[in-house]
C-alpha cells in the first residue's frame, strides 16, 4: 500500500497493471477499459440518484433475502417439517451465494455494473414472488424450497461485486465511500423493514403474502431501474459483449497470480474475511447470548435497536471518509482509519460487553459494536476499488467469496466454545482486533 500513499490521491495506481511489482512510467493503454460509458463518471446529481436506487435496490434484496427466515416457522408447520429440514432450506442459499460473487463480478467488470445488477434483481425478485406457487405445486415441498433458496443464492451472490464493478467505473475516488456505505446500509434497513412489515404481513395475511409483496416490489424496482436510469437501453448481456477487448480480457492467469501476490491485495482479502466472520458471528450469536444472560428482557429491544444504530453510523463513515480524503488526506491512510475504527474500536466494546451484568449496558455496547462495524463500508469495501478499479468487481468477488465461507467456520467455533458451560462473552469468539491487517 505504500504505492498509493506515495502518489496520494493524484494518481491512483491500477494493481492489475504492474509488473514485477513496479510502477509503469505512465498509464499503460489497455489498463483500464475501452468503453467511453463505463469510464465516465457521474455528475454529483447523478450520483445522489442512482445512490438513492441502490440503497433501495439493496433494501429489497434483504428483504427478499429474509423472507424464508421469517416464514421457515409458519412453512415448518404447514409442510411438516422437522428443524434439520428446516435448517437444510436456509442453509442452501449461502451454498449458492457462495459461487457466483467471482462470476458475477467478472461480467461486470466487462459488461457493466448497472446491467448485472438489473437482471439479477429481475430475476430473484420473480423467484421471490413465486416461491409460495412452487411450495404448493411441487409434490415434495422441501426440495423446491432447497432448490429455491439455492438458486436465490445465486442470483443474489452477484449484487455486491457489480455495485464495487459499478462504483469503481462511476463514482469518483473522493465520493466512493458515502455511497457504499449508505448503499451497505440497505442491508439493516431491508432487515428491519421485512422484520416488522413481514412479521405483520405473516400474522394478518398468511406466510405467502411476505414472499409476494417481496418479489413483486424487487421487480418494481428493476423495472423502474430500466426505464427511467437506462432509459431503456438494453439490459441483454451478449456474448459479443463478453469476448470484447475490454479490461479483462487482459487478466490472464498470469496477471491473477500476480495481482493475488500483490500484499495489498492479500491484505484486503484476510481483513474482509475477519469482518465478515465477525459480522455472521454477532447476527447468529447475540440472542442466544441475550437469552441465556438476560432471560427476562423484551426481544425486540436487542434485535432492533443495534440496527437502528448501524444506519446512521454507515451514513456518518462515508461521509467523514469523503470529507477527510476531499481536504487532502491519503486515500489510504483514510481507508485504514476507517477499517481501524471497524475492527480496532469496535473490539473494544465487544471486550466490554465481556463484564457487564445489566441489559442497558449490554445493549449499550452491542450497539455501538455494531455501529463501528459498518465502519468497514468505507474502508475495505472501498479499497479493492482503489487497489485494482479494472476488475473491481471480480477482486471484490473473491474478496466476498472468502467471507462467505468464513460464516459456517464462525458458527462452528462459536458452537465449540460455547460448550462447557454458559454462553460465553463475545470476545471469546471474536477475536477480531488485528486490526493492523489492513492494506
Amino acid at each position: 500500500m505504500a504505492v498509493i500513499q506515495k502518489y496520494g490521491k493524484t494518481y491512483n495506481p491500477d494493481l492489475v497493471c504492474h509488473k514485477d511489482n513496479h510502477l509503469p512510467a505512465k498509464i499503460v493503454p489497455g489498463c483500464h477499459k475501452k468503453w467511453p460509458e463505463h469510464n465516465t463518471s457521474w455528475s454529483r446529481p447523478v450520483a445522489r440518484i442512482w445512490t438513492v436506487v441502490l440503497l433501495l435496490g439493496t433494501c429489497l434484496l434483504y428483504c427478499a433475502r429474509v423472507a424464508m427466515p421469517i416464514c421457515a416457522v409458519s412453512m415448518a408447520e404447514q409442510f411438516g417439517w422437522s428443524k434439520r429440514e428446516s435448517g437444510m432450506v436456509l442453509g442452501s442459499f449461502f451454498w449458492g451465494y457462495c459461487f457466483t460473487q467471482v462470476f458475477g463480478g467478472y461480467v461486470s467488470d466487462r459488461v457493466g455494473g448497472e446491467k448485472v445488477l438489473l437482471l439479477s434483481a429481475a430475476a430473484w425478485g420473480s423467484m421471490t414472488a413465486f416461491t409460495p406457487i412452487l411450495a404448493h405445486f411441487c409434490s415434495q415441498p422441501i426440495l423446491s424450497m432447497t432448490l429455491a433458496r439455492f438458486l436465490m443464492g445465486l442470483l443474489q451472490g452477484v449484487h455486491y461485486p457489480s455495485l464495487a464493478s459499478l462504483c469503481s467505473q462511476k463514482v469518483v475516488e473522493s465520493e466512493r465511500g458515502f455511497l457504499m456505505s449508505t448503499v451497505g446500509s440497505g442491508s439493516y434497513l431491508g432487515t428491519l423493514v421485512i422484520g416488522g412489515a413481514g412479521s405483520l404481513m405473516l400474522d394478518l395475511y398468511g406466510w405467502q403474502s411476505v414472499f409476494y409483496v417481496s418479489g413483486l416490489l424487487s421487480v418494481l424496482w428493476a423495472y423502474c431501474m430500466w426505464k427511467y436510469l437506462l432509459k431503456g437501453e438494453g439490459p441483454i448481456i451478449t456474448l459479443e459483449s463478453l469476448g470484447s477487448s475490454g479490461a479483462q480480457s487482459k487478466l490472464t492467469k498470469r496477471h491473477w497470480l500476480r495481482l493475488l501476490k500483490q500484499p495489498a491485495v492479500c491484505a484486503v482479502i484476510v481483513t474482509h474475511l475477519c469482518t465478515a466472520s465477525t459480522f455472521f458471528t454477532l447476527l447468529s450469536w447475540l440472542p442466544t447470548f441475550f437469552k441465556d444472560t438476560f432471560p427476562d428482557a423484551k426481544g425486540w429491544v436487542f434485535n432492533v435497536i443495534p440496527w437502528l444504530v448501524a444506519i446512521p453510523s454507515s451514513l456518518f463513515s462515508g461521509c467523514l471518509s469523503d470529507h477527510l480524503i476531499s481536504q487532502g488526506f491519503d486515500t489510504a491512510s483514510v481507508r485504514k482509519l476507517m477499517q481501524f475504527f471497524s475492527m480496532g474500536v469496535s473490539s473494544v466494546f465487544t471486550l466490554l460487553l465481556c463484564g457487564t451484568t445489566t441489559f442497558p449496558w449490554a445493549v449499550a455496547f452491542v450497539s455501538a459494536t455494531m455501529g463501528l462495524t459498518t465502519f468497514s463500508h468505507s474502508g475495505v469495501s472501498v479499497n479493492v476499488q482503489d487497489l485494482a478499479p479494472s476488475c473491481a468487481g471480480a477482486l471484490f468477488g473473491v474478496m466476498n467469496t472468502c467471507g462467505a465461507f468464513s460464516g459456517p467456520g464462525a458458527l462452528v467455533l462459536q458452537c465449540f466454545l460455547s460448550q462447557p458451560g454458559p454462553a460465553p462473552a463475545p470476545a471469546s469468539a471474536l477475536s477480531h482486533s488485528s486490526g493492523d491487517v489492513v492494506e
